[in-house]
């Protein structure tokens, strides 16, 4: 089957049997099976296991499946998983209704091992497919705003930029016309020496300088995020070819500075690059910085939860905790793989957590903050795309490493 992580499988039934002999089918075909013996049991672990698919039974005692789809459906967590029934009914009418529900498929019993994989398989790679292809959109949308966007404000912003010196020049040549008049008009007329005190001329011929530079260092920092923001989209460097991977990483930091910065709850994130002699790299730009955006995205969440548990159990360890990402980079094997390391100190995933962090709409994050697509889109670009690796080290409490390593062509520079 054509997924890049081992599928997973709810089956919901309450025949012992059937539970058993579907256990067996889908095991030997490599899927990772859960079971549950009821439409109530299997409310209750599907948000704690999320599957890619579920196989449900139409009878069952206590809710039926079709109350059992409905509620799924009815859940933001879960209505995207799709649902295949299972029913000995050849009744038109409640095949329409279990479609209706949202259902995507019928099974009839008994069931036909080979049919049952086939439509199985069918439907996950549908799903993985419908997955890629909005994620694709979203980016694409996303990059050709970002692009946008950075397009309108480089124009007005290089425009206050490259008049700042000249109207720097001005205001010495005014400064020093007005030292002129100070030293060959020492006695002003009352109008102006009041005017002079009213303005507190020592005071603004000072501080225009200061104020100057100040708009200098900002047109500066304007320009800088903009140039991050065409660095991270890359639009015009859809194709494989090569790029500074250092570019992409400290593009991506520019954007995400806002949430690097202190806030009531913590200190500023403490960002330590590491970084290695890279050659260029061989890659999709566009796609590698997205890769970099979900890992330092998801590296300042996990240090934030940690926060948010300490303040939680009134533990006043967040006062001395120094909130840090690592980002190692360097090259191995003689120039032919590139590995890039994202580390934090933040709250860490457990083994079970972390066994499951690739795989489609898994998240710990709350209803509408997470999609659990991020670490699949990620691992899926490296993996499929770059015929890289993306690994993950964890431990609960003491932090989260990612590993990319990218087994491209490099050219030194």
């Amino acid at each position: 089957m054509a997924t890049f992580h081992t599928a997973s499988i709810l089956v919901v039934d309450d025949n012992p049997i059937n539970l058993k002999v579907l256990f067996e089918i889908l095991q030997q075909s490599d899927f990772k099976v859960s079971i549950a013996k009821s439409g109530e049991s299997a409310l209750e672990k599907v948000e704690a296991l999320l599957p890619d698919l579920i196989l449900l039974d139409v009878m069952m005692s206590g809710i039926d499946g079709f109350e059992t789809c409905r509620r799924l459906k009815a859940n933001p967590k879960t209505k995207e998983i799709p649902v295949i029934f299972m029913t000995a009914l050849s009744d038109v009418v409640d095949k329409v209704k279990g479609l209706k529900l949202g259902a995507v498929d019928y099974l009839t019993k008994p069931i036909q091992h080979e049919e049952a994989l086939a439509r199985i398989n069918v439907h996950l790679e549908l799903r993985q497919t419908q997955m890629k292809l909005v994620q694709k959109e979203k980016m694409s949308s996303l990059g050709q705003l970002v692009a946008r966007i950075a397009h309108e404000i480089n124009n007005p912003v290089s425009f206050v930029y490259g008049n700042l010196p000249h109207a720097q020049q001005y205001i010495n040549d005014l400064l020093k016309l007005l030292h002129l008049y100070e030293i060959y008009t020492p006695h002003p007329s009352p109008e102006i020496q009041a005017y002079l005190e009213e303005i507190d001329l020592e005071f603004l011929k000072q501080d225009i300088s200061k104020l100057l530079k100040s708009m200098q260092m900002g047109t500066e920092r304007i320009r800088d995020i903009v140039r991050s923001m065409r660095i991270f989209s890359r639009l015009d460097e859809a194709e494989y070819k090569p790029v500074d991977l250092h570019e992409g990483i400290d593009s991506t930091l520019m954007i995400l500075r806002s949430r690097l910065k202190a806030t009531n709850q913590r200190r500023a994130i403490e960002v330590v690059k590491d970084y290695g002699e890279l050659p260029l790299v061989e890659c999709y730009a566009g796609q590698i910085n997205q890769v970099f955006m979900n890992l330092l995205a998801n590296a300042i969440d996990a240090i934030d939860e940690r926060i948010e548990d300490w303040e939680k159990n009134r533990n006043t360890g967040s006062q001395c905790f120094i909130p840090k990402i690592r980002i190692r980079t360097e090259v191995i094997d003689d120039y032919t793989n590139l590995v890039i390391s994202i580390s934090d100190n933040g709250v860490g995933m457990s083994e079970d957590v972390k066994n499951k962090i690739f795989d489609q709409f898994f998240t710990t994050k709350p209803i509408g903050k997470g999609t659990g697509l991020g670490l699949a889109i990620a691992y899926s670009i490296v993996v499929e795309k770059h015929r890289g690796t993306l690994n993950c080290k964890s431990k609960l409490g003491e932090g989260t490493e990612f590993v990319i390593v990218l087994p491209q062509l490099c050219y030194k520079k």
